[in-house]
């Protein structure tokens, strides 16, 4: 029996290999705090779990449900980006609901790249952006992302070759896992760079929600032209406690909207009705989780910058997302120190090497832990250095 060729060339999930190792550690009663996987602890708000627990029971979501989503929730989601953004979609043509953001951004690849192709994806970043292309027996062009640069992602040299066969480039700002945040000028550029190469503009907005310090992140869709070459993802999964119940949206295109709603139509079934109910009292509900949300990761990211900083760990306090994006210590590399902590600490953190070639020298923190046990996990730390 002989596979794909295209997984000879995939490298094991990130996230994947992480739960393996915890999973071996606690198998030998080794008390494992994992800071590698950003899956919120707090529970999904009960307003959206009560909406669940409603829907499930009508008989009318027990059938197939719409492929492109349910007309009520695109409608909640074009009502959201209105709300949110000041952005004004077509929910018949310009929204589709997803499994997911991580299977939407997957799928994208299929509507749009051929083998052969490229795809021009941060240096650091989501690794589905280029497994994606892998898996369609394309190739990835790592777009530069610098510290000095404010890690914002470098296409103005991408070379002329890569240029002829590029078919999406792929941004995500606030940023996974470094926390960078993009300016208006930045996404301008990447409109106008897209739209004069003929280029689809994929832009992960899974961390817009969750912001710091009266930081308020932009939708791409606000810029002008935007329209013209964008597509935009969003994940319930962050903003409201959903990572388990796979729901989502892609908006903005329209062209890029139906063709990823076309190869939808033929590998999937949509998602369950009753989630995309539960999916519309989120998005049309009481917002104030989101600012308790907030909240919380706020004061986690302080507590663990300021002990971070007391031990001799350098990094910046993000004005977004659910990371700390940390250097390692001199002489150490991404996976040997990863491998330290786990072995001698026996805390899980994500080598940064493992979201592209420019985040060697880097680890992730995720701040979805309790007080008490981020506190714990680095006490550990320190010793182990």
């Amino acid at each position: 029996m002989k596979t794909a060729s295209c997984l000879d060339h995939m490298a094991p999930y990130l996230f994947a290999q992480i739960d393996a190792k915890r999973d071996a550690l606690k198998a030998q009663g080794v008390d494992v705090i994992s800071l590698g996987i950003g899956d919120p602890d707090l529970p999904t708000p009960a307003h959206i779990v009560d909406a669940m627990a409603e829907a499930i029971r009508k008989p009318e979501n027990h059938q197939y449900p719409d492929y492109a989503g349910s007309p009520a929730f695109r409608t909640a989601a074009a009502l959201w980006m209105q709300n949110r953004f000041g952005v004004e979609l077509d929910p018949k043509t310009e929204v589709l609901a997803l499994i997911g953001s991580k299977e939407g951004i997957a799928h994208l690849h299929t509507a749009f790249v051929d083998p052969g192709d490229y795809v021009l994806a941060p240096s650091i970043g989501y690794p589905v952006y280029s497994g994606g292309a892998t898996l369609m027996s394309a190739n990835t062009y790592f777009m530069p992302m610098r510290e000095e640069n404010g890690f914002l992602a470098e296409f103005a040299d991408v070379p002329a070759e890569v240029l002829s066969k590029a078919k999406i480039m792929f941004l995500g700002y606030p940023n996974n896992p470094t926390g960078a945040c993009a300016t208006e000028e930045y996404f301008d550029a990447a409109i106008d760079f897209c739209i004069e190469h003929d280029i689809l503009l994929a832009h992960d907005n899974a961390y817009c929600d969750i912001c710091f310090d009266g930081y308020a992140a932009p939708s791409i869709l606000e810029r002008p032209r935007a329209r013209e070459c964008c597509i935009e993802f969003f994940s319930l999964s962050k903003s409201y406690n959903m990572t388990g119940w796979r729901i989502a949206f892609a908006c903005g295109n329209a062209t890029a909207v139906g063709a990823l709603g076309t190869v939808k139509n033929n590998l999937d079934s949509g998602q369950f009705t009753a989630v995309q109910d539960a999916g519309i009292a989120a998005l049309t509900g009481d917002q104030r989780c989101i600012a308790d949300l907030c909240a919380l990761y706020q004061r986690r990211r302080d507590l663990v910058v300021d002990a971070l900083h007391a031990i001799g760990v350098e990094c910046t306090a993000p004005k977004a997302t659910i990371y700390v994006w940390a250097k390692v210590p001199q002489g150490e590399t991404s996976a040997s120190f990863a491998t330290k902590l786990l072995e001698q600490a026996h805390v899980i953190v994500t080598p940064g090497s493992g979201y592209g070639p420019d985040g060697e020298g880097f680890v992730r923190i995720s701040l979805t832990t309790p007080d008490d046990r981020l506190l714990e996990a680095v006490r550990r730390i320190k010793e182990a250095m």
